[in-house]
């Protein structure tokens, strides 16, 4: 029966075709990018006829998470500052904006957190764009947002499994579907068409050492993820800490020094990265309320 009950969950996760709140505009982008003579101009154009989306997007990249502080004023010029892919994850993230926070209470918090906190994390280490490592701090938790809508008895399950068994939402995840967050992530980074080295990051942002052909990726977001959870903002479903495995440093060539000097720039930057949501009509910032 246990076994019957993790293959229709499966199934259900399987059969997703589009989370309701992703724009159309994305498919469009995309189909365009694949063409080598489009031009950046084209691909913006696209995306600026959604002024709604486009607005959402400016204060996005604006925000200190991509180290362009309120300098970018168009998004042709962000396009061109941060690249396709980047923009990519920023659209996703900023269209599941409503159903993330309905769906786990501080899970846009902490996803905005590990992005500033990933993004920090690969500028200490050296590493080339790291806005990408930002975009894969973002949607490292999307598959948590999936579970709530696809299977939201077995999600609450989860929650219910988390506070009764003091367990990390990961573990109760496996408890109850037979898989994680994680294995979802994968899911939807190869159904959106992501770059692979953000689709390796959200597979394994839990356990780095897997990661085969982007293992900086995999390892900053770890780190990140458990940076955002040092400082409790936000919430990723549990009140555990997430334990930081020491390969992920030396993947990144950093020390424990380097990581004292990358929480104190997060928390430096977190009362402004606290503003980032698209409440209606530009609403009161949510505070980011702590983890539990």
């Amino acid at each position: 029966m246990e076994e019957d009950l993790k293959t229709s969950a499966k199934g259900k996760i399987l059969s997703i075709r589009d989370l309701p709140t992703l724009p159309r505009v994305l498919d469009e982008v995309s189909r365009l990018v694949q063409n080598p003579n489009t031009t950046i101009e084209a691909i913006a154009k696209v995306i600026s006829r959604d002024q709604v989306l486009s607005a959402k997007v400016l204060k996005m990249v604006n925000s200190p998470v991509y180290g362009f502080p309120g300098r970018i004023s168009s998004i042709q010029h962000s396009l061109v500052l941060l690249g396709f892919n980047v923009i990519r994850g920023v659209i996703i993230s900023t269209s599941v904006f409503d159903i993330m926070a309905k769906a786990m209470e501080g899970l846009w918090e902490h996803s905005i957190g590990c992005a500033l906190a990933t993004g920090l994390i690969a500028r200490k280490a050296g590493l080339k764009d790291p806005e990408e490592y930002s975009v894969c701090g973002l949607l490292h938790d999307l598959g948590k947002v999936v579970a709530a809508v696809q299977l939201p008895d077995l999600h609450k399950a989860v929650g219910e499994t988390v506070r009764s068994q003091d367990l990390r939402w990961l573990e109760a995840e496996k408890a109850v579907l037979g898989f994680g967050h994680d294995r979802i992530n994968s899911w939807l980074a190869e159904h959106w068409h992501l770059p692979p080295n953000i689709k390796e990051a959200m597979g394994s942002h839990h356990f780095p050492e897997r990661a085969q052909l982007y293992p900086l990726h995999a390892a900053a977001v770890h780190v990140g993820d458990f940076v955002v959870r040092v400082f409790e903002y936000g919430s990723g479903g549990d009140d555990q800490a997430v334990p930081l495995n020491p390969q992920a440093l030396k993947t990144l060539n950093i020390s424990l020094s380097d990581l004292d000097s990358v929480l104190d720039g997060f928390a430096e930057d977190l009362s402004e990265v606290s503003g980032v949501n698209f409440m209606p009509e530009d609403g009161p910032a949510s505070s980011g309320a702590a983890a539990g």
